[in-house]
């Protein structure tokens, strides 16, 4: 039997790495800004074209290389980090695998020009599918000029599985606000397509905060420091009311390389409990130092899954950090300048003479039964035979389908026509929330808000298919700030927007005018509801097609429904609960909550006994 095992060319070896490495446009920035980070660079620029399918660039002024180090580096395996195994567990820099520019050229086509500052002229290296095609001497700056062009060219499959080009930008800026929001010593610059996106100079860590994700989070951020032995934590957790059902920016570093750890986001929500609504959670940007030989980095391809020695009392010590933080902003009296339209309520004085309090006049004879010589002409005294006046009287036909309950029927909600047939034409709310109504098999419940949520949510999808919608112009146009990356996502979905009756400017840097909105959406606010949007889109594969339809409809319509606690007239009632039976599901709001329920007659004779 002849030997089947064989050993992979270096090329095919070179491929298979860059699949676990090289995932999409993103990760190539990762690796390369990484790099530039470790060569000590303090100004890096980052230059992409249609979201790095066609062009990424990348520019440093760090150490550079020599003419030999630029050829090596695009070798497997040879890095300047590590030299033995031992020196994984006291890692310094992002990376040291020795893997990133040999997947990158692997898969692209890629021109490095690098210049170290002892030398007068620098190398110049073109390299296509993995196999260096020229190696001259060039002039240029010190530090390094990474240009990668056509990424996936020589890998077809890969390169059709890109999402569109709004996704794969804005999983770059994702990428790049993970890398920036670490190293605030170092200016930033990122430009897409010529424009720039970014612009970030060097500074402290709060205001690098601030640069990424606008002005208003210096309001909602809370400093984060605590010191002990076994690590360092030290950042920024949001105040209570900044917590959001979606899209909470929520950053965890370790040693400066950002890190998901699901069990430490536990630490920080569970210290804001009962301080935040069910299923809102909030900011945080929180950094940890530890000895390097007490964390392992290197259990997953892309770095992002850090595993430590002591978790357990490293997540006591974060918990116990954020409250502490919590506990300092509790205590700081706040001072409410706006008084306007408050009443004025006196400070207590005890030295002041006793105010005694108010009499009141009345007449302990009145009684208001019995005929008074001192009411006006038009308070004429009750009849004692005034129940005659209502003898042979029978109730109207309203009452008497309100409270005639036939026998129970084995009719389920669905059979919507049956049912919108035979419910009474007086309802009843219920504490503002619940709007009961008789019908042939009981009595029915339906949640007020989630059944205009419905009603809504079929509304809005029609009018996006239709492009129905029409805006109501504002008197002043509102501002809504933006961080890039939501910004991306933003500016994709106007045309939706616009077709749902939004008048949306993009006025650069983040910053969109709301100028006209929905008539339902009137008094809703805009900052609030664009922020959720955005949200929910980025929650989805894409930002175009179905789901995001979907996802914004539901959206809007949350923020539109009519609040709990609203009182509703009876032709209010009745008109929101035929709307609701000529909606296509009755039964469950568009995320699966449960909009009607029935109490059956039988049921209920049972509880009377």
């Amino acid at each position: 039997m002849s030997d089947i095992i064989q050993v992979l060319p270096d090329s095919v070896a070179n491929q298979i790495a860059a699949g676990e490495v090289i995932q999409r446009p993103a990760s190539v920035i990762k690796e390369l800004v990484e790099n530039a980070v470790d060569a000590d660079a303090d100004t890096i620029n980052v230059i992409v074209v249609d979201a790095g399918r066609t062009s990424i660039q990348v520019i440093d002024n760090g150490k550079g290389m020599s003419e030999t180090d630029a050829r090596l580096s695009f070798e497997r395996h040879a890095t300047s980090k590590i030299r033995k195994a031992d020196d994984l567990f006291a890692l310094h820099t992002m990376g040291f695998r020795g893997e990133a520019l040999a997947s990158i050229a692997a898969v692209a086509q890629v021109i490095l020009k690098t210049r170290m500052a002892t030398d007068e002229i620098g190398s110049q290296i073109t390299i296509s599918g993995g196999k260096v095609s020229s190696q001259t001497p060039v002039s240029c700056p010190v530090g390094s000029n990474f240009s990668v062009e056509n990424l996936f060219y020589n890998v077809p499959a890969r390169r059709k599985f890109l999402k569109s080009n709004a996704t794969e930008l804005n999983n770059i800026l994702q990428a790049f606000e993970r890398i920036v929001l670490v190293n605030p010593q170092i200016h930033f610059t990122l430009h897409s397509n010529g424009v720039e996106v970014f612009n970030l100079r060097a500074g402290n860590l709060r205001q690098r905060i601030i640069d990424v994700f606008g002005k208003r989070f210096n309001q909602d951020i809370l400093p984060v420091e605590v010191e002990t032995t076994i690590c360092k934590i030290t950042g920024f957790v949001g105040k209570p009311e900044s917590s959001k059902k979606k899209g909470a920016h929520q950053f965890f570093f370790a040693n400066g390389r950002y890190m998901k750890h699901p069990y430490f986001h536990k630490a920080v929500q569970g210290a804001f409990e009962r301080l935040v609504p069910v299923g809102e959670q909030v900011p945080y940007f929180i950094y940890l130092e530890v000895e390097p030989e007490n964390i392992d980095v290197n259990i997953h391809p892309t770095k992002t899954e850090i595993k430590f020695e002591d978790e357990q009392t490293i997540w006591q010590i974060l918990r116990a950090a954020v409250k502490e933080a919590i506990g300092k902003f509790n205590d700081v009296p706040s001072i409410e300048f706006d008084t306007q339209g408050k009443p004025d309520i006196p400070v207590f004085n005890p030295g002041a003479p006793d105010v005694s309090a108010p009499k009141i006049d009345y007449s302990p004879e009145y009684n208001p039964f019995k005929a008074n010589p001192r009411s006006s002409s038009h308070n004429k005294p009750v009849p004692a035979d005034w129940m005659e006046l209502y003898a042979g009287v029978q109730h109207t036909q309203q009452e008497q389908n309100l409270f005639d309950c036939p026998d129970p029927s084995d009719e389920d909600i669905t059979t919507s026509a049956s049912i919108i047939e035979d419910k009474s034409p007086v309802h009843y709310q219920y504490k503002g929330q619940y709007i009961m109504t008789a019908v042939k098999s009981g009595l029915m419940i339906i949640d007020q808000h989630r059944a205009h949520v419905r009603i809504l949510y079929e509304e809005y999808l029609r009018q996006m298919e239709h492009k129905e919608g029409c805006a109501q112009k504002l008197l002043f146009p509102e501002v809504v700030q933006l961080s890039m990356s939501d910004a991306v996502t933003l500016e994709n979905l106007l045309p939706e927007m616009t077709r749902l009756g939004f008048d949306l400017s993009n006025l650069g840097n983040g910053s969109f005018a709301v100028n006209g909105i929905p008539s339902e959406l009137e008094g809703v606010n805009m900052d609030v509801l664009l922020h959720q949007v955005v949200a929910s889109a980025e929650e989805t594969s894409s930002v175009v097609g179905a789901d995001v339809y979907h996802s914004l409809a539901l959206c809007l319509a949350q923020h539109a429904a009519i609040p709990y606690g609203q009182v509703m007239g009876n032709e209010e009632m009745d008109n929101l609960v035929n709307t609701l039976f000529g909606c296509s599901n009755v039964n469950y709001t568009p995320d699966g909550k449960i909009i009607i329920c029935i109490l059956k007659q039988q049921e209920i004779d049972q509880l009377m006994g």
